[in-house]
């Protein structure tokens, strides 16, 4: 039988058609009405916020004072001190904006992202477990504390907090948070949420938060929501940090963060769990699409931000951590801002067109680090290690050229440390001297330790036999950490020493610290404050629990001068104190302090609003002036 296409099927098929098609444009109409949604709820947004500042600023019929329109403040009448305990002076805190106007900026526009090349990959992003110099930087961009440190004066001054009381006493400090801080989901930041944070997640024993419990343990006694956008913090005892100890946490949000739905121990294998209220958030923002090492860190432009937002579309981090491939990706226009190695920085200045040609960056910060060599005091694996005795580690100190290593590992760029405070710190005692090389020096001590080549094969032996033979752990990124170790392994066999070479991943490196599973082991420390509480790293307190101590160093002088120091509220007895401590230290030498690290960076020139500040540097303000590309990465 043969079919027929007929008249009724060919209007069957122009009818499937004309439905299929108003179908089509149905979706497009659908896809189009939600964008303009999309746009209009932004531009709502944006019109609200400027009411509400408007508002903010005639409320009462008070007048605007200041100058700068970036940071304006109220006069007293329209200001609401209900929140506040009687008789105690109020801290009022400018309107948080950028310390450098990037829109006065020459050839200022917005758009476009901007790319940096870490030395090595960050372990982790979730907030209070992350624990290395990588996660902390883009934390610091995605989280907001109370209040920081100013990047130009380096004085406290609120973000999140509008206004705040300081005890006369030093034990409690009361907090006004800002109504239209809130969180990138739109959640307001509340009272509740700090509180929260220290009580059920930084005190919180099953969540692997140990570094920083360590520093509030003995502090801190509580957290209480007043109100809404109010609380207070009650220490145990007047010290001189309570302030910066308050205001320096970060609120994390509780709906969140919430350990019904995501219990701590998937809080301490979470590798990116990061939500916060400032200018940039994580592109993908999930509990069960997180960040993982290894991949590029995106984050974009916090479009619900309740601060000035930032020029950048994005940021990038990726890590590299051969130098040498690093800088290559830097020149060939995949990032625009690298850290380079110290002999990279010293070759590229003798450039003049490379010079001409890049932000070039080079100064002592708040956040220059000490790159040392940390000797375990105590136990490795139920075995004390030979550094448990304070003469050997002297005669290790002695051992060790440390002018010869910065003119051949860093070509010069740098000085020798003399102890664990930078020398910009007012905790660092100026005359404080470094110890010298010195090998017959080195000997004796070790001979007084009981070590001496008693079988005359040219290695050291203690009275039972055993040679003196020990395990330096060094991270594989980069080059640098190598030649430390083999200028160690060096100095070690001109000493009759045997010394052994442990290569590892930085991703490793924390679980080594942890478990205290070294001998010696090369790192950097880096301050997050003008003038650092000892206790975190130094204090025999801070052994336990997996603490910053990971040295196991035990020193009851050392212990008692923290304790007095972090007691003494007036600033030039403090620093005495300091001055002490950082004696104590000197002779007993838990730390060999190699070389104060000055940042050196190389910048994009078409990158703007790039400043080296006392603090270091804030990203968030920089823009692209149009250089090679302004919406993507270079090509």
């Amino acid at each position: 039988m043969q079919n027929r296409f007929g008249m009724k099927d060919f209007f069957l098929l122009v009818a499937v058609g004309v439905v299929g098609l108003l179908v089509l444009l149905s979706m497009k109409q659908k896809d189009r009405d939600r964008e303009l949604t999309r746009d209009m709820v932004a531009k709502m947004t944006d019109l609200e916020r400027a009411i509400s500042s408007l508002g903010t600023k005639v409320q009462s019929g008070a007048a605007v004072v200041g100058s700068d329109p970036g940071v304006q403040t109220r006069t007293p009448a329209a200001r609401d001190e209900s929140w506040a305990r009687p008789g105690v002076p109020i801290e009022w805190q400018p309107q948080w904006t950028e310390i450098t106007d990037p829109r006065a900026g020459k050839g200022f526009r917005t758009g476009g992202t901007f790319t940096e090349i870490f030395d090595a990959q960050p372990a982790k992003l979730t907030p209070y477990i992350q624990t290395d110099v990588y996660g902390r930087r883009v934390v610091d961009v995605v989280m907001e504390p109370l209040g920081a440190y100013d990047p130009k004066t380096l004085r406290l001054r609120g973000v999140l907090a509008e206004a705040w009381q300081m005890d006369p006493a030093g034990l409690w400090v009361r907090v006004k948070i800002r109504d239209e801080a809130h969180y990138s989901d739109g959640v307001s930041v509340t009272a509740e949420d700090m509180r929260w944070t220290f009580h059920e997640y930084i005190m919180n024993p099953q969540i692997e938060a140990q570094r920083i419990r360590s520093t509030y343990t003995d502090a801190m006694e509580k957290v209480v929501a007043i109100s809404d956008k109010v609380v207070e913090f009650t220490f145990k005892e007047a010290l001189f940090d309570n302030l910066d100890k308050a205001l320096t946490l970060w609120p994390l949000p509780r709906h969140f963060y919430d350990l019904e739905k995501v219990p701590p121990s998937e809080i301490n294998k979470s590798t990116g769990l990061l939500m916060g209220s400032g200018p940039f958030r994580l592109k993908s923002v999930s509990s069960e699409n997180q960040w993982r090492p290894g991949e590029a860190v995106e984050l974009v432009r916090n479009e619900q931000y309740w601060g000035p937002k930032p020029p950048l579309d994005s940021l990038r981090y990726l890590a590299i951590q051969d130098e040498l491939p690093r800088l290559t990706a830097y020149k060939n226009g995949d990032a625009e801002m690298i850290t380079p190695a110290a002999p990279q920085f010293a070759a590229y200045q003798k450039d003049p067109a490379w010079v001409a040609s890049n932000h070039n960056l080079n100064w002592i910060c708040m956040k220059s680090g000490n790159s040392f060599i940390a000797w375990n005091c105590g136990e490795r694996k139920g075995k004390l290690t030979p550094f448990h005795d304070r003469r050997v580690r002297l005669a290790m100190t002695h051992l060790l050229d440390r002018e010869k290593m910065i003119r051949d590992i860093w070509t010069g760029i740098g000085v020798v440390s003399t102890g664990s405070f930078i020398p910009t710190s007012p905790a660092a005692d100026p005359a404080a001297k470094a110890w010298p090389f010195d090998l017959k020096k080195a000997k004796e001590l070790l001979k007084e330790a009981g070590w001496e080549d008693r079988d005359r094969n040219g290695i050291l032996e203690d009275k039972d036999g055993r040679e003196f033979i020990f395990e330096f752990t060094y991270s594989t990124a980069g080059e640098i950490s190598q030649k430390i170790a083999l200028f160690v392994q060096d100095a070690c066999r001109n000493a009759g020493i045997r010394c052994e070479l442990r290569g590892v991943d930085w991703s490793v490196s924390d679980p080594i610290r942890k478990q205290r599973d070294f001998d010696a082991i090369t790192l950097g420390w880096g301050a997050n404050a003008p003038e650092s509480d000892p206790k975190q790293i130094y204090h025999s307190n801070s052994i336990k629990d997996q603490g910053d101590n990971f040295a196991q160093w035990r020193n009851d002088d050392a212990d008692r001068l923290i304790d007095e120091g972090r007691r003494t509220i007036a600033f030039e007895d403090r620093v005495k104190i300091w001055h002490q401590f950082g004696r104590v230290m000197h002779e007993d030498q838990p730390y060999t302090w190699i070389r104060v690290q000055p940042f050196v960076r190389f910048v994009k020139p078409y990158i703007g609003n790039v400043h080296s500040y006392p603090k270091g540097l804030e990203p968030w303000e920089y823009y692209h002036t149009g250089g090679p590309s302004v919406m993507d990465a270079v090509n």
